[in-house]
C-alpha cells in the first residue's frame, strides 16, 4: 500500500481507503463488517471514511466496536455532517447548533475523542457561510476533530468558504470521480490544488458499474442500488446503455494490461496526483484486498490513450452527480 499526503495537512493517507456508506450502515451484518474492517488493516489501509447519516448513526457505531480495538494513531478517521439525522426535518444542515450537536454525537458513536477528518457532507444554502465555517473552526479548537474538508462543494461554493476562512481552513474535498464520471477535473481539481486542498474521491468504480457486472441491453437488476429512482442522475449517466457499452470495451483493456477491470479503474483515478485516496465500499474481504491491489499500479501512456478512446464522450463534466447538492450561496 502506498500512501499520501492530504492537501496542507499532515495527514499520510492510504491511496485505497474504506468507506461505510452502504455497506456498514446496515446493508450487511456485523460480522461481515468487522472481517471487512479487519481485511483493510491487514491490507495497509490506514484510512476510514464514515458519515453520521449513513444508517443514522449505525455505521459511525460499526465501526466505534471495532476500531476502538486498534490503537488510535494506527488509523485515520473521518466523518461527516449535514444529513438529516432523525424523522424531524430541522434535524439536519450546517446550523452552528446543529454541527456542535452531531460532532459529539458522532464521537460518542465512534467511541473516540477526536475524528481526524470532520466533514460537510454537503453545503447548506439555508445557513450563512460565516456562521459554518465558524462552527468548524470550533470543532477543530475545542480537539474534537484535527482537520476539516468538504464533499460535493461546487466551485463557487468552494470559493465562497474560501473567502471566509482563508486558504488553509479546509484540507480536503470529496467529490465524487470515476471514469465515467469526470466532472471534477474541470475546476474542482484545479481550485483545490491552488488552495492546499487534497482530493478524496467517492465512488470510484461508478457504483459497481466499472467492475464489469451490469450488461448493456439488459434491465436494471432488481434489488440493485439503481434500481430506485432516487439515482437520478447517476442512473441516467453511470448505468445509461452508453456508459455500459464503455465498460465492456474497457474490459479488454484491463486484461490486455494483467489487471482486472476494477483494478483498472481505480488505477485510473489514482493516476491524478491531486487525489489523495480513492473510497471503495466491500461486503467481503476478499474484496476490500482486491481494491487495496491498485495501489501502487502505474498505468502506461499507451493504456491511458486506450481508455480514452474506449470511454468517448460518456463522461460527463462540468457540473456536480450529487442530486443533493445546492447552488445557492447566504451570506450574513
Amino acid at each position: 500500500m502506498r500512501y499520501r499526503t492530504l492537501g496542507s495537512s499532515d495527514l499520510e493517507v492510504s491511496e485505497i481507503s474504506l468507506g461505510s456508506w452502504l455497506t456498514y450502515s446496515g446493508g450487511i451484518e456485523a460480522d461481515q463488517t468487522r472481517a471487512c474492517t479487519e481485511a483493510a488493516f491487514d491490507a495497509g489501509i490506514n484510512f476510514f471514511d464514515t458519515a453520521n447519516v449513513y444508517g443514522r448513526g449505525a455505521a459511525e457505531t460499526a465501526w466505534g466496536e471495532i476500531l476502538s480495538a486498534h490503537p488510535r494513531d494506527s488509523y485515520i478517521l473521518a466523518t461527516k455532517v449535514w444529513g438529516q439525522m432523525s424523522d424531524d426535518p430541522a434535524d439536519k444542515g450546517l446550523a452552528p447548533v446543529q454541527i456542535a450537536r452531531q460532532i459529539d454525537a458522532s464521537l460518542a458513536r465512534l467511541k473516540t475523542d477526536h475524528v481526524d477528518l470532520y466533514q460537510a457532507h454537503r453545503f447548506d444554502p439555508d445557513v450563512p457561510i460565516e456562521d459554518t465555517v465558524e462552527a468548524l473552526q470550533k470543532v477543530v479548537e475545542q480537539g474534537k476533530a484535527r482537520y476539516l474538508g468538504f464533499s460535493e462543494w461546487t466551485p463557487d461554493q468552494i470559493r465562497a468558504g474560501i473567502e471566509v476562512a482563508g486558504p488553509e481552513l479546509f484540507v480536503s474535498s470529496q467529490p465524487q470521480y470515476s471514469m465515467l464520471w469526470q466532472a471534477p477535473e474541470a475546476e474542482v481539481f484545479g481550485l483545490c490544488e491552488a488552495n492546499g486542498i487534497g482530493q478524496i474521491v467517492w465512488s470510484p468504480l461508478a457504483q459497481g458499474v466499472l467492475t464489469g457486472k451490469y450488461r448493456p441491453g439488459e434491465p436494471v437488476p432488481e434489488g440493485s442500488r439503481f434500481a430506485s429512482e432516487t439515482m437520478g442522475v447517476a442512473r441516467e449517466v453511470v448505468y445509461s446503455d452508453a456508459a455500459l457499452e464503455a465498460v465492456q470495451r474497457l474490459a479488454p483493456i484491463a486484461d490486455g494490461a494483467g489487471l482486472t477491470l476494477p483494478t483498472l479503474a481505480l488505477a485510473w483515478v489514482l493516476r491524478r496526483g491531486e487525489v489523495a485516496s480513492a473510497i471503495t465500499g466491500a461486503s467481503r474481504p476478499e474484496q476490500v484486498h482486491a481494491n487495496a491491489a491498485a495501489s501502487g499500479v502505474e498505468l502506461s501512456d499507451d493504456v491511458l490513450a486506450a481508455c480514452d478512446a474506449a470511454l468517448g464522450d460518456v463522461p460527463v463534466t462540468g457540473q456536480t452527480l450529487a442530486p443533493m447538492a445546492e447552488s445557492g450561496i447566504k451570506r450574513r
